[in-house]
């Protein structure tokens, strides 16, 4: 090959590395700053699952991509919840509290992380139900005695993506407290209690929930199914 040939070879192959380093921090940036990280970086693939109104601005943070509910269990929620003000006790990033103001007549949205309740009060704006929510920040353990409703919601966390290989899941596993301390606060609020818990978790431990009043709690187990990646 002629020397001259060469150096444009050189040049070229230059070039075309330096626009691929461009794209792929122009692509990083990206996924930075919408919450993409190489450990949801799956979960991007079931965006519309998790708010069909993505594409306008809806924002999520790491956690918020993989314990958000999928939008159409959030819907199956809110249509089993009765209506009336429903206490949203872990809102994350709003995915259930936005489908509860569409069907209640308010939302009372608490979670301990500002930067969480920030990004659901710019979702449900996308939806246009902020006007239906009160977005609080603060401890639901603290805030319970305080709280008044007609329906508590409990969606705590799971521990993460890996919760799906716990074989069966227990309720101690829930965090911040185990899912019987979360089922008696919630009981001294309303007895109409909505907890949403993983499909492996331990059965015989949520129908024993019911035995924590008296009389006795009327306790429904539903499975919801859905195609997501989890």
């Amino acid at each position: 090959m002629p020397r001259k040939s060469r150096r444009r070879s050189k040049k070229h192959c230059t070039l075309l590395k330096r626009l691929v380093k461009i794209k792929a921090k122009k692509k990083a940036k990206l996924e930075e700053e919408e919450g993409v990280t190489p450990l949801v970086d799956r979960y991007w693939l079931q965006r519309y699952d998790l708010f069909s109104r993505y594409d306008k601005g809806i924002k999520l943070d790491e956690e918020g991509w993989f314990s958000v509910t999928p939008e159409e269990i959030a819907v199956r929620h809110a249509e089993r919840s009765g209506g009336g003000v429903v206490i949203d006790c872990f809102a994350g990033v709003g995915g259930n509290a936005i489908q509860f103001a569409s069907v209640s007549q308010h939302v009372v949205a608490i979670d301990i992380d500002p930067h969480k309740v920030a990004m659901a009060s710019n979702n449900a704006k996308i939806y246009g139900v902020e006007d239906y929510i009160d977005f609080v920040v603060g401890d639901f353990f603290q805030l319970a005695p305080y709280l008044k409703g007609n329906v508590v919601f409990l969606s705590p966390p799971w521990g993460g993506p890996s919760y799906s290989s716990v074989g069966n899941f227990t309720l101690d596993l829930l965090k911040p407290k185990d899912g019987y301390s979360m089922f008696q606060i919630a009981q001294s609020i309303t007895p109409n209690i909505i907890m949403f818990l993983p499909k492996n978790v331990d059965q015989r431990e949520v129908e024993e929930l019911s035995w924590l009043s008296s009389p006795p709690l009327h306790v429904e187990v539903f499975f919801l199914l859905v195609d997501t990646l989890a």
